[in-house]
Parts: C-alpha cells; structure tokens; sequence
C-alpha cells in the first residue's frame, strides 16, 4: 500500500472500453509521516477521492483488478481509501 495525495484527474476522449465511468487521478507520493515523499502515480479511483485528500493506494495490479471484478482490465493502482488522519 501507498500513502498519497490528490493533485490532479485525467481525462481521455478514447481508451479502453473496461475504463467506461471510471475516474484516472494523479497522486503525489507521501511519506509514512504524510510529507511529501517523491514520485507520482496515475490510478483508478475507487472512493471518490478530490483534490487535495490523502489517499491509501494498491500498487498491485492483480488485487486491483480482483476488487473492480474484471480480469481483463488494463489497471495497476487503484485508490481503496481515503485516509483521515494518520497518528
């Protein structure tokens, strides 16, 4: 799992046909702390994140794919949480 924030959404005219309704965002990476930890990913939004929230990401396109119940999908990160507070 991945600690990150919303920065951004993506939005495509053309893609594959099991990405029908499905939401791409940018996430900046954090750091177990919650800072700033480098890098970024593009993943399907499962939650219904926004901009600017922290979020728990699976980086494992397998599970991923198990929890949207489609086999064939082209995803490998998905957002499973929106995280409140870490203490």
């Amino acid at each position: 799992m991945i600690l990150a924030r919303v920065t951004g959404r993506i939005t495509s005219t053309i893609h594959h046909q099991g990405m029908d309704g499905r939401t791409l965002l940018v996430l900046d990476k954090l750091g177990p702390d919650g800072r700033p930890g480098g890098g970024y990913l593009i993943a399907v939004d499962a939650t219904g994140a926004g901009a600017g929230e922290m979020v728990l990401v699976l980086d494992e396109g397998n599970g991923a794919r198990q929890i949207l119940g489609g086999k064939d999908l082209p995803i490998r990160s998905l957002v499973v949480g929106i995280v409140d507070d870490i203490g």
